[in-house]
């Protein structure tokens, strides 16, 4: 397979790639970056529109086979590039050797509710923190819910750093972002429980059920639910710390609760 060359940082589609490290311009273009050998593979495996891959290094090592094989047949633009470009793309200091440029894909929500048998749906409230919010989807992932619901104040869903931390579960379960409190009222007339967190519940999370459909809410780590969502939910709950912890990391938190969720699921 032949690949096209591209040594210079001040080639105009090198510029574009460049500039997905920024929100505005991810929005602008619909595109954004995934990094890295093992997430490269994971997205060509999974079937994501890849619109470019880059890739500096030695191509007949077979360090990069998985990736080239993978898109062989779908028609992605391939592209050899200096170890100068690279960098001048990727977001990490120190990247491994190749970077996907990949369109962002935007699914209905609404549509995506109608006819669920008993779902679990993690949903997040203002998360800021990209390294848990990708921790929180890669959880999600792990446990099999059935999708991730993101509210407008959360950190960019295609922030490289949250990408990374997904570790590639960003290409196994439906995303979706969506204004919380129009969407939440929509989901309880699918006949789901929405569960939020807090310190003063009535019920442990090991109290409360979760074998029906249920709406798992999690807050940020330092203010909670938004006064908005936390009105919307029909129960909360808290994790019980008999230590002298004062709290846990909103990430943490979110996966004792849905590995929680799947454990009454499955026992």
């Amino acid at each position: 397979m032949r690949f096209e060359q591209i040594t210079s940082v001040k080639n105009n589609r090198v510029k574009d790639w460049a500039s997905l490290k920024q929100k505005k311009y991810r929005t602008q273009l619909g595109m954004y970056l995934a990094e890295g050998i093992r997430l490269v593979e994971e997205a060509v495996a999974s079937g994501a529109p890849i619109e470019a891959i880059l890739i500096s290094g030695d191509l007949q090592s077979g360090r990069y086979d998985k990736i080239v094989n993978g898109v062989a047949s779908l028609g992605t633009n391939l592209y050899e590039v200096t170890e100068q470009v690279l960098e001048h793309v990727a977001d990490t200091k120190t990247p491994q050797g190749v970077v996907a440029i990949i369109k962002q894909t935007v699914g209905d929500p609404r549509q995506f509710l109608q006819n669920k048998t008993n779902p679990l749906y993690l949903v997040l409230d203002s998360i800021q923190d990209p390294g848990n919010l990708g921790t929180m989807i890669r959880t999600a992932d792990a446990v099999g819910a059935s999708g991730v619901f993101l509210g407008k104040t959360c950190v960019d869903l295609y922030n490289p750093k949250v990408v990374r931390a997904t570790m590639g579960s960003l290409y196994h379960l439906p995303l979706f972002e969506v204004d919380l409190e129009t969407f939440l009222p929509l989901m309880k007339e699918q006949g789901v429980t929405i569960v939020g967190t807090a310190t003063e519940a009535d019920k442990t999370v090991f109290q409360h059920d979760f074998t029906q459909g249920t709406v798992l809410v999690i807050g940020s780590e330092a203010h909670g639910l938004s006064e908005g969502v936390a009105a919307l939910v029909d129960h909360n709950i808290s994790l019980p710390m008999p230590g002298q912890a004062e709290s846990l990391n909103a990430a943490i938190a979110s996966s004792v609760m849905m590995y929680e969720a799947l454990r009454q699921r499955t026992q």
